[in-house]
């Protein structure tokens, strides 16, 4: 005989019926379940005395074990275990309260912002409660579920009492997000965001499903901070960090302003230590600071490849050297432009300079190629400035030796980052990426924590879930909803430095990227490896329209409330658009064949202006695409059934449809060649007025030897320049190296395990 402890603390005998019901009714209207299987899988864990919510956890583990390409459907059973748990814990019954009486009681509890209940009236409360639909839980997944528990849902994490469940989050995001709107057309938007929340179509990042309607009021994602070359701005560059990091933000840092190693300090009276202290300091702000109590911070720091200390910086990641002469807890991007391509494909030499000692040359290097080329060349023939010169191909070897060992090291096209995007260079160049290398917005750095002179990039995120969309004017109402939401976030949060603030009000950037789509090529019969010209038509039809109508809809906020005040440093304001700037070897991939009303939007642009700066920017999107059940941002899936390492376990999630299209997805290590991936970023990058963190993947067994030769690395380089990308984020190489086997044949130390930050990962 089993007794059972209750959450009150009573002892009674366990009740085998109930435990029957519990796991029957999680199993109801699913095929290729059995209630019986669970109950006989979780019953030999049971002891005497157990508690009931340990009880409910081991169902939960037991269905989960036994998610599989055969039997997906389990992964709903184990969610709805999950949901079953958490109704008990928030409401204390299955049954659901009334919306009102859970917003006040998490105001009453410090939980939620107390406005929430003055912005509403009882009345809308009323009609708000009505409107929620709470059997959505059912449609989220076991992976999903278990991010929102972990993560999302409000609770106290120290007694782990929960606040709040799913349906009611996402309702009172979209109350706090619309509560300026007024009437009918308030309740309208919230409605709206909710359902496009709630089903999918739309997909928040993690500071604002974690934090939005809370007192903690931050919600940007992305943080670009750029340092100078003084004292004053470099403590001024570490103080913004750690606010940020405190904020849940990752952090992208450029510090290659800074000057080398031996350079003149005070005309002579002493000389520069160098690069890398400077930013052993910047790693030490990157780390002092958690992200919102979970996890530490992460930052990448960014600087061109021509910097004179660059041999050193390149190596500063790997494994091979002591603490002194590396900094491993930071990722690095490495900035490139035409010059520097040319000359490896001349077979010519780089000659490196630190930055101070030629003039215009760091600032040309971003926004005149040709004038940068003039100044370099220059440089190079006079022998009073202090240089070295490395031959291209050991630079980019050495560069490329690196990327492939840590996976970590970044790199950056800035020409092209300048050349296609919303900005005006000669105005607004862009000096840096973010984090996770899709974010380009201008930067300025400060000269102290106070400086309003200065300009610190913010950027706010969703994506659009391309799994829902069938034909391209399904992305109107999804893309105008997402767009109007994180325009009013601008204006509801908080910015801990004047910098940022006064950025993001002048700028008001925004970045809505994609989820699933491995989902949407693989139901349309599009493959990564090997597409074709007919499947990259197709998938520029939709890009197309999803560009077109977040621009449209910003464009149309700008009829109603006006323009941003930086509208005249945008492209926009002049009508140009990213289909009139995108590099034109594309076409070699894609017939450049429009559908939509440019000309028209472009005459609108002119009138009214556009009241975000930038619209599009492709995030990693890892967490909140398994809450939506999507395949990771563009990402090809490693497998069928996905395992992704957390805090809280393995979590196993079954790509979407998989009985019907297992045969059409495109796994990542079947994959010969990132060709196919870098073509259908090509065509994306066309709409973008951001970027994209784009990967590159490599299975050694498809090399002679098993090893991937670095003239491979350097050809798809190549290839990635050719076709416009901006950024190159991760290199994933399957090494095999300690590979566990499970049932989905996917090893889990080729899994990258839950990253550092959050934030862009939405």
């Amino acid at each position: 005989m089993i007794n059972v402890t209750k959450r009150n603390g009573s002892i009674e005998m366990l009740d085998l019926n109930k435990f029957h019901k519990v796991v029957s009714t999680a199993c109801d209207g699913l095929t290729g379940v059995s209630a019986s299987y669970i109950e006989l899988k979780s019953q030999v864990q049971f002891y005497d005395k157990i508690k009931t919510s340990d009880i409910q956890e081991t169902l939960i583990k037991a269905a989960a074990e036994l998610i599989s390409e055969e039997t997906p459907n389990y992964q709903y059973v184990a969610s709805r275990l999950i949901n079953y748990d958490l109704r008990k814990r928030v409401w204390g019954s299955a049954d659901p309260e009334h919306l009102s009486y859970r917003i006040h009681y998490n105001v009453s509890a410090g939980y939620y912002d107390p406005d929430i209940i003055k912005w509403y009236s009882d009345e809308e409360f009323e009609e708000l409660n009505s409107y929620i639909v709470h059997d959505r839980d059912y449609s989220i997944v076991y992976a999903g579920m278990e991010q929102l528990r972990g993560k999302y849902l409000i609770r106290n994490r120290v007694n782990n009492v929960f606040y709040e469940t799913p349906q009611q989050a996402f309702m009172s995001i979209a109350m706090v997000l619309f509560h300026k709107y007024h009437g009918k057309t308030r309740l309208k938007y919230v409605k709206e965001l909710y359902d496009a929340i709630s089903t999918f179509d739309i997909s928040l990042p993690t500071p604002i499903m974690a934090g939005l309607r809370s007192t903690d009021k931050q919600f940007s994602s992305c943080v670009l901070v750029d340092s100078g070359d003084s004292i004053d701005s470099i403590a001024a560059t570490s103080a913004a960090v750690m606010k940020y990091v405190s904020q849940k933000a990752g952090i992208g840092i450029n510090g290659g302003r800074i000057r080398a190693l031996g350079s003149r300090v005070r005309n002579g009276a002493t000389v520069h230590t160098g690069i890398i202290p400077f930013w052993k300091h910047f790693q030490s702000a990157v780390k002092s600071c958690s992200q919102g109590g979970v996890r530490g911070g992460a930052a990448t720091i960014y600087y061109p490849i021509w910097h004179l200390e660059v041999e050193d910086l390149l190596v500063l990641k790997n494994n091979k050297g002591v603490e002194e002469n590396r900094i491993r807890g930071m990722d690095y991007g490495v900035q490139f432009n035409k010059v520097f391509y040319e000359r490896l494909l001349t077979g010519q030499n780089i000659t490196l300079f630190s930055p101070g000692d030629v003039p215009d040359m760091y600032d040309s290097f971003f926004t005149d190629v040709e004038k940068f080329r003039q100044i370099y060349e220059n440089a190079e023939n006079n022998p009073n400035i202090r240089k070295k010169t490395v031959p291209a191909l050991d630079l980019f070897s050495a560069f490329v030796q690196e990327r492939k060992d840590t996976g970590r090291i970044y790199l950056m096209n800035v020409d092209h980052a300048n050349d296609h995007g919303s900005f005006d260079k000669k105005i607004a160049p862009i000096y840096q990426s973010n984090l996770c290398c899709e974010i380009d917005l201008p930067t300025k750095p400060l000269n102290n924590i106070f400086d309003e002179e200065g300009e610190i990039s913010l950027c706010t995120l969703a994506a659009i879930n391309w799994g829902k969309i069938r034909e391209p004017r399904d992305f109107e109402r999804p893309c105008t909803i997402a767009a109007r939401a994180l325009n009013e976030l601008l204006d509801y949060q908080d910015y801990p430095v004047a910098a940022a603030r006064a950025s993001t009000m002048a700028r008001r950037p925004l970045g809505i990227g994609i989820i699933n789509l491995a989902y949407w090529l693989a139901r349309n019969d599009i493959r990564y490896d090997g597409i074709d010209r007919p499947g990259l038509n197709n998938l520029h039809e939709f890009a197309e329209a999803w560009s077109f109508y977040l621009i449209k809809a910003s464009v149309d906020i700008a009829k109603e409330k006006g323009s941003c005040s930086k509208n005249s440093e945008t492209l926009y304001s002049r009508g140009i658009m990213p289909i009139d700037t995108y590099k034109k070897e594309v076409d070699e991939l894609v017939d450049p064949v429009y559908k939509m009303d440019w000309d028209k939007l472009r005459e609108d642009a002119i009138k009214y202006g556009i009241h975000n700066s930038t619209l599009m920017a492709l995030m990693p999107a890892e967490t909140s695409a398994q809450v939506s059940n999507g395949t990771n941002g563009i990402e090809p899936p490693r497998s069928l059934v996905s395992i992704k390492q957390s805090k809280d376990g393995i979590l196993k999630q079954v790509v979407p449809s998989v009985s019907r299209l297992k045969n059409k997805y495109d796994l990542l290590w079947d994959q010969k060649s990132p060709e196919g991936y870098l073509k259908i970023c090509a065509v994306l990058q066309k709409f973008i007025d951001q970027g994209i963190s784009v990967n590159t993947s490599y299975n050694p067994k498809h090399f002679d030897d098993d090893q991937v030769p670095l003239s491979v690395l350097i050809k798809d380089i190549l290839l990635a320049y050719r076709w416009g990308i901006k950024q190159l984020y991760y290199n994933n190489t399957l090494d095999g190296a300690g590979e566990i086997e499970v049932e989905n044949k996917t090893p889990l130390n080729d899994l990258p395990p839950e990253e550092d930050c959050l934030a862009c990962k939405i």
